[in-house]
């Protein structure tokens, strides 16, 4: 699909994500109840916002200036893309730094939502853990790489959901672990 006039003179004839300047194409960031959800992307940004998993992930450090712009469309599609790659730190930490108002967050969501039903994590107990929960660690765990121990009882806020489905990640003594849901509850 080819740039419209208003589109064009919108993103200055550069990529809304990465700021590419050649092979520019509409991409539309769908929505059920949004309006102008168009947004200009170049071929590479294409290609990574339609695919699943593989990402190029040195090309989508792009999202750093992008989660930023005034276009909403283009913030959607920055913390959409950020979601696909919560196991990367960096991108988590993008994650975390991010604010959309609740109405562009739950256009965000949207498409969260159509992936739910692949990957369910789930604590000790069976409860289902979502993004952002708290847990505690039922068993002292030696965390590889550190010096220290997740002792039985820390608590750990907000909790980041990974790929799969026996991992989350979270703060533990300022450090971002891996940690394995059978060694977890929700609280």
């Amino acid at each position: 699909m080819s740039l419209s006039k208003e589109l064009s003179n919108r993103c200055s004839d550069k990529c809304e994500l990465c700021g590419a300047e050649s092979e520019l194409a509409a991409f539309d960031v769908s929505s059920s109840s949004q309006s102008d959800t168009e947004i200009a992307l170049c071929s590479i940004c294409t290609a990574q916002v339609e695919k699943r998993e593989g990402f190029d992930v040195n090309h989508l450090r792009c999202l750093n200036d992008s989660m930023w712009s005034t276009v909403p469309a283009v913030q959607v599609m920055a913390a959409r893309m950020l979601n696909r790659l919560s196991s990367e730190t960096w991108a988590q930490d993008l994650k975390d730094m991010l604010y959309l108002d609740e109405e562009l967050q739950a256009w965000a969501d949207e498409e969260a939502h159509d992936d739910e039903d692949d990957i369910k994590h789930v604590d000790c107990n069976g409860a289902v853990l979502n993004a952002g929960d708290s847990v505690v660690v039922i068993k002292d765990l030696n965390v590889k790489g550190t010096s220290f121990v997740a002792k039985r009882g820390t608590a750990v806020r907000n909790i980041s959901l990974t790929n799969n489905p026996e991992h989350i990640e979270g703060r533990v003594n300022g450090t971002r672990i891996v940690i394995l849901t059978q060694y977890v509850k929700k609280s």
